[in-house]
């Protein structure tokens, strides 16, 4: 195999498909990005057992093959060296990569080794604006389970309903929903890993064009750019979420969204690296009175609000309430609370992008 192309294309490649590089695994393998010249394109192919991630980019091929090369170190490398046009020529010793007048050697595999990744997407697909897309993951995602405990947590529910697309994620101690308008295709209900969705989020756009999302044999299937992203999809019941929400809150109130972070972020100071970033809601008819201790300090401070119901004593998860805050939308955001140990909400005033269930935080006072 021997191959030349500019070096920040290599680079920008190698840097998206490492992405699907396994990082602990005792398949050497599946650490590798595969590289395929063929014709004048070159392929770059990394999987990971669950995630695939595969991009085409234009390349002078004088001679065909294919090798598999530790997908780390290889986009590293390249990325240093992005100002050059590139050679790579492999043998059996591994490959040669040449910049300027300079040259290096890194070891490789062969393509053999490498699993087979199918990419069959089959015709079931579900259509969605990429700006919209992009929204309902950055609203939901961060609220994933990173443990094993019940992987199907570490997943994001995605479910059409009619014209709208909606999302759903839960770690057992919050839950995000978000919903966003569809523009076609069939229905559907998968729990799709967050880190696929992650990889989506960076894929795509801000903007408007349409993005198909192809659904066949438990797998997630898009392509943008002649980049081609293919996921596992986790098996299993999901949480029902319409179990969880209170029906009825007996504590509402209204508070200025920016206001409530602000203050939250400067308790977040000095919670920072505490077990549950503890801070305390005294809630008030005139504000709420947010305090915040820990061995650096302490914060004591009033936030205005306008509140409907009983006053309430809360202890809650800063880190997770400052979360939910950033990702709404609306000047105004609607905090509803029934008991000091029962789960709350919060959710935009006026919009239907994003609500947020959150557990409080048990205290002896």
């Amino acid at each position: 195999m021997k191959f030349i192309c500019e070096g920040v294309v290599l680079s920008d490649a190698a840097i998206t498909v490492s992405k699907a590089c396994a990082s602990k695994t005792i398949t050497p393998v599946l650490e590798c990005i595969k590289l395929n010249a063929h014709n004048d394109t070159l392929t770059l192919t990394a999987y990971d057992g669950e995630l695939s991630i595969e991009k085409k980019i234009k390349a002078e091929v004088f001679e065909e093959g294919e090798v598999c090369v530790n997908g780390k170190f290889f986009a590293d490398f390249i990325g240093k060296i992005s100002v050059f046009n590139v050679t790579v020529q492999s043998d059996e010793r591994g490959i040669a990569i040449k910049y300027g007048d300079n040259a290096t050697k890194m070891q490789t595999l062969p393509a053999d080794e490498f699993p087979f990744v199918g990419v069959d997407k089959g015709e079931d697909y579900v259509e969605i604006k990429e700006s919209d897309l992009k929204n309902l993951i950055s609203k939901t995602v961060f609220c994933c389970a990173t443990d094993e405990s019940r992987p199907i947590l570490k997943g994001c529910l995605l479910e059409t309903k009619g014209d709208t697309m909606e999302a759903t994620a839960l770690d057992g101690f919050r839950m995000a929903t978000c919903e966003c308008p569809r523009v076609g295709g069939v229905d559907m209900k998968i729990v799709c890993p967050a880190r696929t969705l992650v990889e989506i989020s960076r894929m795509i756009e801000a903007k408007d064009e349409n993005l198909k999302l192809y659904v066949a044999k438990n797998t997630l299937s898009v392509e943008v750019d002649n980049t081609t992203l293919t996921s596992r999809l986790y098996l299993g019941e999901f949480v029902n979420k319409n179990n969880i929400f209170p029906p009825a809150f007996a504590t509402e109130l209204t508070v200025t969204r920016a206001e409530l972070i602000d203050s939250m972020e400067r308790a977040s100071v000095l919670t920072r690296g505490d077990k549950n970033n503890l801070v305390i809601f005294d809630i008030k008819a005139d504000g709420i009175r947010l305090t915040a201790n820990s061995d650096m300090g302490n914060v004591d401070e009033v936030v205005a609000i306008d509140l409907e119901g009983k006053e309430l004593r809360i202890a809650m998860n800063g880190k997770f309430m400052l979360e939910a805050l950033k990702a709404l939308d609306d000047e105004k955001v609607k905090l509803s609370f029934n008991t000091p140990v029962a789960p709350f909400v919060a959710k935009n005033t006026e919009t239907k992008m994003g609500t947020y269930l959150i557990l409080p935080v048990r205290t002896n006072s």
